[in-house]
């Protein structure tokens, strides 16, 4: 007999539901089970209106890349790859990645990172600090500030470029320090106070260099005392012979140390009485706090010649009309002259450097004038005469240079291939492989079938290291010497390498250390209310011996090819992206050049920038001087 079950004294009835609500509660506890294991849907997963309209324009069946990566809640977790802070940069042809790896050298990026795209770079330096002290009391005339702050903006940007990471302290710092309530009780004048705070903000950022910001380095990277400063171990408290209190040196114990002597000194312990001799004290060699330590407790370096001091002794000495205008009245004026003399001089001194000019480097030259115009207009620029208040003048540091002459203008060249030379400086362009095979093989597109049939691999590196390294080397050992070229400890030094699809230089400025030439002159003139001597542009580099020149209906070919070329690589469009990696994997070294070239370029901009964030609301900040990204007469067109 079946048993009758209940609900409250009422009998129940079971009976199984119709097959059609099983199918329903089926689907729904499917639907709940998956999105408890696997969670809801990104929107990452989910096909663009551009994916479907190009898969029912050209229809194909996926490939295993094609395939998303699908969860597996059952098996082992793993993680994701770390991924180094600030590796990458935006770009219109994918995102520019990078690995910073001792294994950089290595030809081929992808055998490290087993990523196609990802670059592997020399592991990123670390730039020591360098500090100036740059303090305002009270209200100051709005041009006066703009003018301190492009002098100390051209001190940022000289020390930035030889490998330093300037900073600028105030008496925000030294407020910080213990000593400074002592220091604000000595009622001290007002030069010998400042001079004071200025030790005490270096202290609170626990030492490295102090400089003032008016001491800049012109000399080459490979100066001794420029190598020294940069590897942050100063093992004395010491300054530099002959630039009184421009530049000094030490840990932070040492200056500490020093602090508390000086505080402590006789003559501070009656600042009023003793006036006139602590006034006497900061115009001898050193400075007030060298001569309150005395000479046992400070080093002095007397071999030094790589860093110039535009004191007001030396600006009085040496460059009279200068000094004229720093007067009260036109002393704004005076200091935007003074940034421009010193702009000269330090572009001056990269011209002194390498006496043997500028070369262009320019592979496969029959094909590739459009290509060139960035590079050689760089150039141009380089061998400039730089616009001078003062142009038979010479840095403080180099009384015997000699100043540049319009009319034998430092020497610029055109080379099929990179040759070697300290005393040259090299500017080197690097196509994408299709880039190169558009030009090189006057074609508007490419195809598969044409690279198999006609082009021939890795033409470009092939070319542009045929004299450095000959014809017996293969594209392994032509990668592994051109990323030396590129990113070799000295090697940022001496060259410059491009991509040619990025026409952009922002950030040459911050390259070289000097403001390159924004104004030419037919004759050498005096330019504008500035009063400055304005040169001739140099005229365009000769044609490599043995190639004809093409005429300017085929340049303006290249031109648009060039334009074409761009276009493709920045293309959405299934089949051109199809095409462009089909371009690469037939010249994979020249693929992997211009890939090690282009991230390089943009991890020094990021390097910069992500600097340039960080201290932007300090004084020589490009906002604070009201100037934009150096290189003036470039735009970012491409971000490539």
């Amino acid at each position: 007999m079946p048993i009758q079950r209940t609900f409250f004294g009422q009998p129940v009835t079971l009976r199984m539901p119709p097959r059609r609500f099983q199918l329903l509660f089926a689907v729904a506890a499917l639907i709940t089970a998956s999105l408890v294991l696997l969670g809801p849907p990104s929107s990452t997963d989910l096909p663009t209106y551009d994916y479907l309209r190009e898969a029912v324009k050209n229809p194909h069946l996926p490939t295993v890349d094609d395939l998303p990566n699908v969860p597996r809640p059952f098996g082992p977790a793993t993680h994701k790859p770390p991924v180094q802070p600030n590796s990458t940069a935006a770009s219109s042809y994918r995102a520019i990645e990078w690995l910073g790896d001792f294994k950089w050298r290595n030809p081929f990026s992808s055998a490290l990172t087993l990523d196609e795209n990802r670059a592997v770079l020399p592991p990123l330096k670390e730039r020591p600090p360098i500090y100036t002290f740059y303090d305002v009391k009270g209200k100051q005339d709005k041009a006066l500030s703009a003018a301190e702050n492009r002098l100390i903006l051209a001190w940022r940007r000289a020390w930035w470029a030889q490998g330093f990471k300037p900073q600028v302290l105030s008496s925000a710092e030294a407020m910080e320090h213990p000593q400074f309530r002592i220091v604000q009780q000595l009622k001290l004048d007002a030069k010998t106070e400042s001079e004071m705070l200025k030790w005490l903000a270096w202290s609170h950022v626990k030492g490295g260099v102090l400089a003032n910001w008016l001491a800049l380095p012109m000399a080459r990277s490979d100066n001794p005392m420029l190598a020294f400063l940069r590897r942050n171990e100063y093992p004395t408290l010491s300054r530099i012979e002959g630039l009184q209190n421009g530049v000094f040196f030490g840990d932070a114990t040492a200056v500490d140390a020093a602090i508390k002597e000086a505080v402590h000194n006789h003559l501070l312990k009656n600042t009023t009485a003793n006036a006139d001799k602590i006034a006497e004290l900061g115009k001898k060699e050193g400075g007030v706090m060298v001569n309150l330590l005395g000479s046992a407790n400070i080093a002095v370096d007397k071999k030094a010649n790589g860093i110039a001091y535009y004191s007001t002794e030396t600006i009085v000495k040496l460059y009279k009309s200068v000094a004229d205008k720093l007067g009260n009245t036109t002393q704004a004026e005076g200091l935007d002259t003074l940034a421009n003399l010193i702009n000269s001089h330090v572009h001056l001194t990269f011209q002194e450097n390498y006496p043997e000019g500028v070369t262009v480097v320019k592979p496969l030259p029959e094909h590739t004038t459009a290509l060139m115009y960035e590079a050689i207009d760089i150039a141009r620029n380089l061998t400039q005469c730089p616009a001078s208040p003062l142009p038979k003048s010479c840095p403080p540091n180099r009384q015997k240079c000699k100043p540049c002459d319009s009319a034998k203008t430092k020497k610029l060249q055109l080379l099929p291939s990179f040759k070697t030379s300290s005393s040259t400086y090299t500017i080197g362009t690097v196509p994408h492989p299709y880039t190169l095979n558009s030009l090189h093989y006057t074609r508007d597109t490419l195809d598969a079938n044409f690279l198999v049939r006609n082009a021939e691999h890795d033409l470009w590196i092939n070319a542009a290291t045929k004299d450095f390294l000959g014809d017996k080397h293969g594209p392994e050992s032509r990668l592994m010497h051109f990323k030396e070229l590129v990113a070799a400890e000295q090697s940022p030094a001496n060259t410059l390498w491009l991509t040619a699809e990025r026409v952009t230089q922002a950030d040459l400025d911050w390259v070289f250390g000097f403001a390159l030439p924004q104004h030419a002159s037919e004759n050498t003139a005096a330019y504008g209310k500035s009063e400055l001597t304005v040169f001739p542009r140099p005229p365009l580099p000769p044609p490599i011996p043995g190639v004809e020149v093409p005429e300017e209906r085929w340049i303006k070919n290249e031109e648009e090819r060039l334009k074409k070329a761009r276009e493709a690589l920045r293309s959405k469009e299934r089949r051109m992206r199809e095409v462009v990696d089909a371009v690469e994997k037939w010249s994979l070294a020249d693929t992997e050049a211009w890939k090690f070239a282009r991230a390089f370029s943009a991890r020094r901009r990021v390097e910069r920038k992500k600097w340039e964030v960080e201290e932007e609301t300090f004084a020589g900040s490009e906002r604070k001087a009201g100037v934009g990204g150096g290189g003036g007469r470039w735009t970012d067109k491409f971000r490539i």
